[in-house]
């Protein structure tokens, strides 16, 4: 073991979040006159704040979104969730070998703390990182910028050099090769390339992902 902490991120890494939400903020994006396609939203916006996301459509449409906007579209993803929300297929295997070796295990995430928490307890997934969940609105910047990685090293007292993230996005591989951490990036959505020039070291299978760490 090369590594003294994993750092997951949690849409897209532990839970398959990512298409139904991309969905559902298309849809929401559309009615407000931003027309984008599906594949545009991934691209433009996966692995950003929402802050951030709100920021960048405000500016692509040249006036502010309806003050619940974010409101009426957590309501809406949250119960696209309950019925669709899956865990990525076989994460439970990577945590639960991880658990073996004892090795600290933390969740660096640009998701909230509520959609954090209510979609690793959909999935089963909660109980595995205790109160080792950390996320953008605790630092000043968050993902492509390195502040949120090296928050989570600080509290789980590792030094970056000997942290391995695990991402699929990529502002959140070029936030950790920033912060001095190796990355690996889970890739489903088809920027492998992208992602490898970013310096991710990039998996299509997550059991995969335990040939690299053990």
């Amino acid at each position: 073991m090369n590594y003294d902490l994993i750092i997951f991120d949690c849409d897209g890494v532990l839970v398959d979040s990512e298409p139904i939400a991309n969905k559902i903020l298309r849809d929401a994006l559309s009615k407000n006159g931003l027309e984008m396609t599906t594949e545009k939203v991934i691209q433009k916006f996966v692995g950003r704040s929402m802050s951030s996301v709100i920021s960048m459509s405000e500016e692509l449409l040249g006036k502010k979104l309806p003050h619940d906007f974010l409101k009426v579209l957590q309501i809406q993803t949250f119960l696209a969730f309950k019925k669709n929300l899956k865990a990525i297929h076989k994460v439970e295997n990577v945590i639960i070998e991880l658990k073996r070796y004892d090795t600290k295990i933390c969740i660096a995430s640009s998701g909230s703390f509520d959609k954090i928490n209510y979609t690793l307890g959909l999935t089963g997934l909660r109980h595995y990182f205790d109160d080792y969940i950390f996320n953008s609105s605790q630092v000043p910047r968050g993902k492509p910028y390195p502040d949120i990685y090296l928050y989570a090293a600080d509290q789980m007292e590792v030094e970056p050099a000997k942290c391995l993230v695990i991402e699929d996005s990529l502002p959140g591989v070029q936030g950790a090769v920033a912060a001095g951490m190796e990355v690996i990036a889970y890739s489903v959505l088809g920027e492998d390339e992208n992602l490898r020039k970013a310096g991710g070291l990039v998996f299509s299978q997550m059991d995969e992902i335990l040939k690299h760490i053990l």
